[in-house]
């Protein structure tokens, strides 16, 4: 049988204990339905950092990490009709959602009963091969290469997601917290609508990012935006940030949590953060609507991706490079 190297989960811990180990794997066989991709990116997100860290807990031993997974389909299960072998394709977070429940039957799959997730429930791309039920696949739209595609595959739609679900009305003002993957493409988005974008993050290579891209302002954690905000996105995973983004808001705007993980949020003051119809709002995952209409939102605007690319088998380090700020815009493994 065929090997393939990849990274798993060993014990979760702090990067710098090396909770990644690397592996040989069988390469795995799809099963009816599905496709196999021999992967050519796989993008590094902040959720495999909170998996490989403990924050999230395994869903099984040894799980290999990745869900921003772009490759060419090599082999098609029992069934599978909707790519052919020689496709470019992108596997991304969500992998199966049940059909039946009261939310796939209303349109709102992302909040599944009994969904799964892709290098969480099921083996993701820091491997050499990744197999996926093809209705879960996408088509990739061209003018990306293989590493400017890969975060687009979560960064870029679980951020498009983030920014419907903060409400920003047209031409409003946006507070971006956090300015690493997903929010370098959000902003993208937002400024192209038309909206003045002010970034707060703590890192100042990603406030030079931010300026760069168009951002109005970008300044330290701790520094409040120069004008009250129509809405905000928390893409940093810091619940003590919450209060002042809240605070940060004119009447009626809203701050959309974009993360899977966040760490406590202190208490909050009723009048000073939520009075005047301010909102607080999670995201979870997203629906396969939302990923095609940001995929084609991606290419009509020719979003720019800023991304940094690692050997497969500087998996490890690229993580830990995430975890220690030093990262602008994404960081993607190449096998």
């Amino acid at each position: 049988m065929a090997e393939m190297r990849a990274w798993v989960v060993g014990v979760p811990g702090a990067i710098d204990t090396g909770p990644l180990v690397a592996v040989e794997r069988p390469v795995p066989e799809p099963g009816p339905g599905e496709i196999r991709v021999r992967v050519a990116a796989c993008g590094v997100c902040r959720t495999d950092l909170h998996l490989a860290e403990g924050d999230l807990a395994p869903k099984r031993p040894g799980v290999i990490p990745g869900h921003e997974i772009v490759g060419v389909v090599d082999a098609l299960g029992a069934g599978a009709t909707r790519f052919a072998v020689g496709d470019r394709a992108g596997i991304a977070w969500l992998r199966h959602t049940c059909g039946r429940c009261r939310w796939c039957r209303r349109g709102r799959e992302n909040l599944c009963l009994a969904p799964a997730f892709t290098g969480w429930d099921a083996d993701g791309g820091y491997a050499g091969y990744a197999v996926v039920d093809e209705a879960y696949a996408y088509r990739l739209p061209g003018g990306f290469d293989d590493v400017t595609a890969a975060p687009l595959l979560c960064a870029g739609i679980i951020g498009y997601r983030a920014l419907r679900r903060a409400e920003l009305p047209p031409g409003g003002r946006l507070g971006v917290y956090g300015f690493g993957a997903s929010a370098h493409l959000a902003a993208q988005v937002a400024l192209a609508e038309g909206a003045a974008v002010h970034v707060v993050t703590r890192s100042a290579a990603a406030r030079r990012h931010a300026l760069d891209l168009g951002a109005a302002s970008a300044v330290p954690n701790g520094e409040a935006p120069p004008e009250p905000l129509d809405a905000a996105i928390l893409f940093a995973p810091a619940g003590d940030i919450v209060p002042a983004a809240l605070a940060a808001l004119d009447r009626g705007g809203t701050l959309a949590v974009a993360g899977i993980h966040l760490s406590d949020v202190p208490p909050l003051d009723y009048r000073r953060h939520l009075f005047q119809e301010r909102q607080l709002r999670s995201v979870t995952a997203n629906t396969r609507a939302d990923g095609e209409d940001f995929l084609a939102l991606a290419a009509r605007l020719r979003l720019r991706v800023t991304a940094q690319a690692y050997p497969l088998g500087e998996a490890d380090r690229a993580l830990a490079d995430l975890a220690g700020d030093r990262v602008t815009g994404a960081a993607v493994l190449i096998p």
